[in-house]
């Protein structure tokens, strides 16, 4: 069962410890926004219990693509180090429920549920499960789904990145989702003075140096 030791406030919370969540963590920590990360996600939505750890398709990838994983990896938890980045590995997210008393005119506030605590955030970003757990979250907040899940999911603050309908994305693909991930949810936070994109990323080739 979730805990209730204390209720943490912070702009967003990222479900998902691997290349998903810290490319994101490290992406609006550049754009200076405020992210507590944690691992897995064994419920969605309000009732239902859904172990996502199957869900995730792991296609068998060459060597080039695990040797260039591994080396993201690396970077990304060097930049999530000296950067203070908030990653709590040994914290596992075990419910999601949208914060009663929202305005029904704003995006909800939603509230994940940790053994130890609640961590309350205006953005929430998933990583790792199926579109067929998706719709049936949106269904258990009522929330209607059209053909567009993931335009759905935005529209009520949830973002996902790494998440594939068929195949899981290639690390590229991640990082790319990343970047629009985190620069949807700055330009949200910070509207005025969103700095340009000066490409944490590369779209393609080697990986390049995280600068904050």
């Amino acid at each position: 069962m979730p805990g209730d030791a204390g209720t943490e406030q912070t702009t967003t919370v990222i479900i998902g410890t691997g290349l998903s969540g810290l490319a994101v963590a490290a992406e609006l920590c550049r754009h200076g926004v405020d992210s507590i990360v944690v691992d897995g996600l064994d419920i969605l939505g309000a009732s239902q219990p859904a172990n996502t750890s199957s869900l995730q398709r792991c296609d068998a990838a060459d060597s080039d693509t695990l040797r260039e994983r591994n080396e993201i990896l690396r970077h990304l938890r060097n930049y999530a180090a000296s950067h203070s980045v908030d990653i709590r590995n040994t914290t596992r997210a075990v419910q999601l429920t949208m914060l009663e008393g929202s305005e029904q005119d704003t995006a909800p506030q939603w509230q994940v549920h940790t053994p130890t605590g609640i961590l309350v955030a205006d953005h929430i970003v998933l990583t790792r499960c199926a579109h067929s757990q998706l719709r049936r979250m949106l269904n258990d907040f009522g929330i209607a789904v059209g053909r567009n899940v993931a335009a759905a999911m935005r529209a009520i603050g949830i973002y996902l990145v790494g998440v594939g309908e068929l195949i899981t994305p290639s690390p590229k693909e991640v990082l790319r989702q990343a970047k629009t991930v985190g620069h949807a949810i700055s330009a949200k936070v910070n509207p005025d003075s969103l700095r340009p994109s000066s490409g944490a990323f590369p779209a393609t080739g080697g990986f390049a140096m995280l600068t904050c």
